[in-house]
């Protein structure tokens, strides 16, 4: 049975930020890979970053947006190292994804394990309109 990768109608972005009219994406060296999928409490977003300590993530919530940045460290290069084959990205890295309305970004619940960083986002609570009345002041005459 083939897999094949697909393309959701769930309105989201990942996307590089865009700074002072430049892509930010210049000033980092990678993108992590980075799955989301909807649960049965709402958005779970998961992001493959190995070799990154907990203390190394920032997430940070602008909006709709989480900004996951970082940096996964190289001690291989500082010690002069001559690579033969290097594919593992090193150095800072961010990654902006934008959710689509209807999910609590301010309740979201994130978790480092086993170099995985999840983040589960709940749905909106649906907030109904109380009935209110709108004063209705006297003209002038």
């Amino acid at each position: 049975m083939a897999v094949n990768k697909v393309c959701t109608t769930l309105h989201f972005a990942k996307r590089p930020q865009v700074t002072g009219g430049r892509d930010s994406s210049s000033e980092t060296s990678w993108t992590p890979n980075t799955d989301v999928y909807l649960a049965d409490k709402g958005l779970v977003i998961k992001v493959e970053l190995s070799g990154i300590r907990r203390e190394d993530l920032v997430l940070t919530v602008e909006g709709n947006q989480l900004r996951i940045s970082g940096q996964r460290r190289d001690c291989c290069r500082a010690a002069k190292c001559k690579f033969m084959l290097m594919e593992i990205n090193y150095g800072p890295f961010e990654s902006v994804i934008e959710l689509p309305s209807g999910y609590d970004l301010s309740s979201a619940k994130a978790i480092y394990q086993n170099g995985f960083l999840r983040v589960d986002v709940p749905v909106a609570a649906a907030t109904q309109a109380q009935p209110f009345s709108v004063p209705v002041e006297a003209a002038e005459s």
